[in-house]
């Protein structure tokens, strides 16, 4: 069935897509979200591929095995030469791109790095690092000189915890930093190759890098992750499984994160009761953290596709069907929540669907809060005075949603 014109509707939707994959859509999506919902929150646009932007209809199809990942076979069939970037490679080696039962195995081996308790033990960890980096925003801000706080604070953040992690000593994180935004492109889907041929370079050189990481571990075990995949007992990875699910926690750790604290920052920046409830309320960033997660999502937007007829809260979705799920949208769908326009710390019982929900849910999506939740109040009590001093810079992707800079000055 091809998407239909509604009464009111303004724009097929169709053309509001293509417009989310330009550069206008990546910088403003979320009107164009809303001319999406005046079709329902289930929409389809052309034979075998529909959007999906209710919370209820988003949730339920993140929680319905029979709506399955993107994985290889399927690749196959849309794109046969996925195989030659290494980029796609990569990621659909991961867990990420893995259906039961494969994806089942794959997570209860990574999973062990992530377990309650295991995040639990890394708090003290991410204050102490939280510490030596508000030191180091100090320094580079003295003088009231303008800093970057993505490059000097909200990056360097997850990066250091996630490389504590994986192993990685300290000195290669700033690289780290960079190239995993070039790999992080292949997460857009293919609609650039030009785009594509970058993160193929950056996977070419992250996997090098985590080539060599393994066998290090291999002869010489740590306490971290990496060294209890390579000596886990019984059932293994595979290396190059273990170099992609790898490459997905590092990427995804870091910049999901990322993109988190300075939306946290961008708007306490224009808020003033806000940062100072930060400063003063130590209970108030959980309740911070939360919303914003469910305001301006890291990741606006994901995919399943029907391996069978799936009746999807009432919409019938054909076997073949590619979906689109746009979290971003879900996240501000007004059946769900009042005024889901409007940021509002105070909200109760937010549950946002930004890290995903069912099998494929985020493995880091406790750590991440927590980094964030550390993180805000200690910098605004540090920097009482901190402001904004330049215009902010977004990631020019739909997917990714978050800043690359963030000016201020410290005050």
């Amino acid at each position: 069935m091809v998407g239909r014109d509604v009464p009111g509707s303004t724009q097929a939707p169709l053309e509001t897509i293509r417009e989310l994959v330009g550069s206008p859509g990546r910088t403003h999506p979320y009107p164009r979200y809303e001319r999406l919902r005046e079709h329902g929150p289930v929409v389809p646009i052309r034979p075998g591929l529909t959007v999906v932007v209710g919370y209820a209809e988003c949730d339920a199809a993140l929680r319905d095995n029979r709506l399955r990942v993107q994985d290889g076979p399927s690749y196959d069939s849309i794109y046969p030469e996925w195989r030659e970037h290494p980029a796609l490679r990569g990621y659909i080696d991961s867990m990420l791109y893995r259906n039961p039962p494969d994806h089942a195995r794959m997570r209860r081996l990574v999973s062990g790095g992530f377990t309650p308790r295991r995040v639990s033990e890394l708090r003290p960890a991410i204050e102490r690092l939280t510490e030596r980096l508000l030191d180091r925003l100090a320094t580079a801000g003295a003088a009231d000189a303008p800093v970057d706080f993505i490059a000097e604070f909200a990056s360097r953040l997850p990066i250091a915890v996630i490389s504590a992690l994986l192993g990685v000593p300290e000195r290669d994180q700033s690289w780290f930093r960079r190239i995993a935004a070039d790999v992080t492109i292949a997460l857009e889907g293919i609609t650039n190759t030009q785009e594509l041929a970058v993160a193929d370079v950056a996977m070419q050189d992250l996997g090098n890098y985590f080539l060599a990481l393994i066998e290090r571990r291999r002869l010489d075990p740590v306490d971290d992750v990496v060294s209890a995949l390579v000596h886990a007992g019984g059932e293994r990875l595979s290396e190059q499984q273990l170099v992609a699910n790898m490459m997905l926690l590092l990427t995804a750790g870091f910049e999901t994160t990322s993109f988190l604290l300075g939306h946290c920052l961008l708007l306490a920046l224009h808020n003033s009761d806000h940062a100072a409830r930060l400063r003063t309320e130590p209970e108030f960033a959980l309740g911070y953290v939360e919303e914003m997660l469910r305001f301006e999502a890291p990741v606006q937007a994901t995919s399943r596709w029907a391996a069978v007829e799936v009746d999807l809260l009432g919409h019938l979705v054909p076997a073949g069907t590619k979906l689109v799920l746009i979290l971003g949208a879900a996240n501000r769908d007004p059946s769900r929540f009042a005024e889901p326009d409007r940021f509002d710390p105070d909200r109760e019982a937010v549950q946002p669907l930004s890290f995903g929900a069912g099998s494929h849910f985020c493995l880091g999506a406790p750590l991440s809060r927590m980094e964030a939740q550390i993180a805000l109040p200690r910098l605004l009590r540090r920097f009482p005075r901190l402001s904004a001093a330049g215009v902010p810079v977004r990631r020019d992707t739909w997917v990714g949603r978050g800043l690359d800079e963030l000016p201020i000055r410290l005050g």
